[in-house]
C-alpha cells in the first residue's frame, strides 16, 4: 500500500494537447522529487466501453506515488519540491482546471501482469472516479473491495489494478481540491485493448455487480490515458 497524489488538468477545448517541450519539463521536475517512487504522466487517448461515454479525457493528468503520507504532503507543502510546477507557466496547459486529491493506493492481483506493448506505442489506463456520496460509505466500500477487483482480474489483457480510497492530506497547492470517494485505474497494452475489455462478457459481469453495489449517488467517470511510468529509487 502507498499514497498516491493525483493532480488533473482539463481543458474546455478537447483539442488541446500538452505539447513535447512543457511535457518533458514537468517531467524532470517530477523525477526530482524527494522520495517519490513511481510517476506516471498521463496523456488523452480514445477507446469505447460498452455501458458509458464520459466524453474526452483530460488534457493531462499525474499520479505520483510515495510510501507514506508525510512524504507526500512534504513535496505539497509551501516549500515542498513540487511547488515549481504549480508556479512554472506551461503554455501548452495555459486556461486548465487543475484539481488534487491524495489517496491511499491499493493494488490488487491480475491473472497476466506481463506488458505487451508494441514497440513505439505507450500502455493505456482506464481512470475511473466516483464522484458523489454513499448512503452508507463504509458499506459502500467494503463491498466493492470484496466484490469489484476480483471480477476485474479476468478482464483480457488486464496488465494492473489499482483502487485508491480516501485520506486526509494537507497540502499548499495552488490547485483545487476534491474529495472523490474512490477511484480506480486499469493497466492495458493499448486503447483497442481496453475496448475489447470493455465490450466483453466480463465487462457486462461488472455491470451486474455495479448494479449490487450499497446506494451511492454521483456515478463514476471513465476515461482512457496513455501512460507514461517513471520507476524511482
Amino acid at each position: 500500500m502507498q499514497f498516491s497524489y493525483l493532480v488533473t488538468f482539463e481543458n474546455a477545448d478537447h483539442d488541446a494537447r500538452i505539447d513535447a517541450r512543457d511535457f518533458e519539463s514537468i517531467a524532470q521536475i517530477i523525477r526530482g522529487t524527494p522520495q517519490l517512487r513511481r510517476a506516471r504522466l498521463y496523456t488523452p487517448e480514445s477507446a469505447k466501453d460498452f455501458y458509458t461515454d464520459d466524453g474526452p479525457s483530460p488534457q493531462f493528468a499525474l499520479q505520483l506515488d510515495f510510501d507514506t503520507l508525510s512524504a507526500l504532503e512534504a513535496a505539497i507543502a509551501a516549500d515542498g519540491h513540487l511547488q515549481i510546477v504549480a508556479r512554472n507557466g506551461y503554455p501548452s496547459l495555459a486556461g486548465c482546471a487543475v484539481t488534487q486529491q491524495a489517496m491511499v493506493r491499493r493494488p490488487f492481483p491480475v491473472l497476466d501482469p506481463q506488458p505487451r506493448v508494441t514497440p513505439g506505442t505507450l500502455p493505456c489506463s482506464f481512470l475511473v472516479h466516483y464522484p458523489g456520496h454513499a448512503a452508507d460509505f463504509d458499506a459502500w466500500l467494503n463491498y466493492y473491495l470484496a466484490h469489484h477487483p476480483q471480477i476485474m482480474k479476468f478482464f483480457e489483457g488486464v496488465r494492473e489494478i489499482e483502487i485508491f480510497t480516501r485520506v486526509d492530506w494537507i497540502d499548499a497547492m495552488p490547485w483545487t481540491r476534491v474529495h472523490y470517494m474512490q477511484r480506480n485505474k486499469l493497466v492495458f497494452d493499448s486503447a483497442a485493448a481496453i475496448t475489447a475489455a470493455m465490450n466483453s462478457p466480463v465487462r457486462h459481469e461488472m455491470r451486474a455487480d455495479f448494479e449490487k453495489f450499497p446506494s451511492f449517488e454521483g456515478s463514476n467517470i471513465h476515461h482512457p490515458m496513455a501512460t507514461t511510468t517513471y520507476l524511482l529509487d
